[in-house]
């Protein structure tokens, strides 16, 4: 994650625009057809990132103003908001995300600089600085794009956007994942998950990203000393 978050803002919007282009290319039948996420439709999911869009001006918001905002009312609300979404057409659902996308960027451009240093309350109960808004919102979009199952896939991430992202899971998971150390054998770069005695864990960044992140079985990687691959508990 950069220390800047306006840094992310160009790549923030170009996954904006890929994902709209790829929702235009569905029609309302694939709409309703399975996601890679289990349960979820793309309508569902297409829903859920617009309402995140929102979420993170909530964040924002508080930020700003200094009033507690959390990310949504409850989950129970959260997850009606998706239902209730997930079954408009693609019209709907796009001009959806585009508007929320936009209320987003409004947010972001309205934030005085010392406001991106102020916590704000996650879902869940965990805190963070504003500044983490970003990173989140442009993970939502670019792992969200893979389980669209709409032909983009972990191999189309930037090399930029792994680095930072194996980063962000190899922290993310050591409090529930056996030691592991990670060798991004593209990227020339190394990580470790936790501390004591670890497996190796050697494969593409991409592969390693998708693995941790629920996106892939691991079955491209290889083990040193050899044996199964460490068990990933469910990130995010």
């Amino acid at each position: 994650m950069t220390a800047d978050p306006l840094v992310l803002l160009p790549e923030i919007d170009r996954a904006t625009a890929r994902l709209l282009e790829m929702a235009r290319d569905l029609d309302d039948a694939a709409i309703a057809e399975p996601s890679r996420l289990p349960g979820w439709t793309r309508g569902h999911l297409l829903t859920h990132v617009a309402r995140n869009a929102d979420a993170c001006v909530n964040l924002l918001t508080g930020a700003r103003t200094g009033v507690d905002t959390p990310m949504y009312p409850d989950d129970r609300r959260r997850d009606a908001d998706i239902e209730a979404g997930a079954g408009r057409p693609v019209a709907e659902q796009v001009a959806d995300l585009s508007a929320a996308g936009a209320r987003l960027d409004a947010a972001i451009a309205a934030m005085p600089p010392d406001a991106w240093a102020n916590t704000v309350r996650w879902r869940g109960g965990h805190t963070r600085p504003a500044a983490y808004v970003p990173w989140a919102r442009l993970c939502e979009l670019e792992i969200h794009q893979v389980d669209l199952d709409a032909g983009y896939r972990p191999a189309d991430w930037s090399d930029a956007f792994v680095h930072r992202l194996l980063h962000d899971l190899a922290t993310d998971l050591a409090d529930g994942m056996a030691p592991a150390r990670l060798h991004a054998t593209d990227l020339d770069h190394e990580l470790s998950i936790g501390t004591g005695p670890a497996v190796t864990v050697s494969g593409s960044g991409h592969a390693l990203a998708a693995w941790l992140s629920g996106r892939s079985d691991g079955a491209d990687l290889t083990v040193t000393p050899e044996g199964p691959l460490p068990t990933v508990p469910v990130w995010k």
